[in-house]
């Protein structure tokens, strides 16, 4: 298979979905440099080092320091930004040993005062350092060679997660892919792919497969079903959307998320990193929002399967 891209930047390629980028990469035949806190290889569960990670560059960096990775932009052809927290466990922690429970609860539920919203991990690891690195990318001059327009690929994810987990996780996304879409204007040389997973499990390392097989069916259903047959998504998503409007598009309600989750079905994390490869390709020109079923699309193994949908492609 040939290298649709000579070398690229995985920020966190030591994590969970980082690595899985890093695999596919090296199999289309291209080069990885992963920077992290650590700057340590990905290591499985078991803790022994596969042997894809002996051919990655593992950098020690700090994402919101760019002094410490500027020197590798300029020979990359694409970047892509998997870092994140699903849980803010900062705020969370200061308020759980305060003995605040009425705002730990607040946190949870997304009733969070504006104020105190921007406190928290969410706000540096999911939004914060993925503009910095952005911003960083876009001003590196490509060195001689990288004529093709640049992809910054952002994890970002699908809206499933409330009400276990607080409204703040989608927010920071949300925000984070406008900044970077602002980012991109001023940089035609440039792209931005927001690819946006639903649950992501691993047989293997994240043992999900019943839910994930549960959902997998339940958006084959929603999917295969005329539209005129109302299904338990669209019940609650109407509920969340005319019945409870105080949804708005940056933050929907917990009954449209719930409805997300009942419709988008979860994926793989080796599928995530395929498609996020995939993505770089400069023929296929990707840009913006990529929901499962363009995922699917792009690692060619959806055509002919149920047109199963998501909420933003």
């Amino acid at each position: 298979m040939s290298a649709i891209a000579q070398k690229i930047l995985v920020v966190g390629g030591n994590g969970f979905v980082g690595s899985a980028v890093c695999k596919a990469a090296l199999a289309r035949g291209m080069g990885v440099t992963s920077i992290s806190s650590s700057g340590t290889p990905y290591h499985t569960p078991k803790g022994h080092t596969p042997d894809w990670a002996e051919k990655v560059e593992w950098r020690k960096a700090d994402a919101m320091n760019p002094d410490t990775y500027a020197d590798i932009l300029p020979g990359v052809n694409a970047v892509v930004h998997t870092i994140g927290t699903l849980l803010d466990n900062t705020r969370r922690n200061t308020l759980f040993h305060n003995k605040d429970y009425v705002g730990l609860l607040k946190s949870i539920t997304g009733i969070t005062p504006v104020e105190a919203r921007h406190l928290g991990g969410y706000d540096k690891l999911n939004r914060d350092t993925a503009i910095r690195v952005c911003e960083a990318f876009t001003a590196s001059k490509p060195s001689q060679g990288i004529t093709d327009v640049r992809p910054f690929v952002y994890v970002s994810a699908e809206d499933f997660h409330r009400p276990v987990i607080s409204v703040r996780y989608m927010e920071t996304k949300l925000e984070a892919e406008r900044k970077i879409d602002e980012i991109m204007k001023d940089h035609p040389q440039y792209r931005a792919v927001h690819v946006r997973p639903s649950m992501i499990y691993d047989p293997e390392t994240r043992p999900m497969t019943i839910p994930a097989n549960l959902f997998t069916f339940s958006a084959w259903m929603h999917a295969a079903m005329p539209p005129f047959v109302p299904m338990p998504a669209s019940i609650i998503r109407w509920l969340g959307t005319s019945v409870f409007p105080k949804a708005t598009e940056q933050t929907p309600s917990a009954l449209v998320s719930i409805a997300t989750l009942l419709s988008v079905p979860p994926i793989q994390v080796d599928h995530l990193g395929e498609a996020i490869c995939a993505s770089l390709d400069p023929a296929k020109n990707v840009r913006g929002p990529v929901g499962v079923r363009a995922m699917r699309e792009l690692i060619g193994w959806s055509k002919g399967g149920p047109n199963i949908t998501s909420s933003d492609s």
